[in-house]
């Protein structure tokens, strides 16, 4: 029962990293089509942000793994 309770905070945590990271991109997207000249900066943070939401996601991955004991 407690696995199941884990994989289920590690789906969660996966969907909520595939939606951040979806936004993340969706926006950055948007904002080069705006602006083209300002491509390389918006890509710079859209890489730095998806990053962040990927640590955070990997964080609550292990965080409902170790909860198995």
């Amino acid at each position: 029962m407690i696995g199941s309770i884990a994989a289920i905070g590690a789906g969660l945590s996966a969907i909520g990293a595939g939606i951040g990271i979806g936004q993340i991109g969706g926006k950055a997207v948007e904002g080069i089509a705006r602006q083209p000249e300002a491509a390389s900066k918006i890509q710079a943070a859209m890489i730095i942000a998806a990053a962040l939401v990927e640590g955070a996601a990997l964080f609550g991955v292990v965080v409902s793994f170790l909860s198995i004991r």
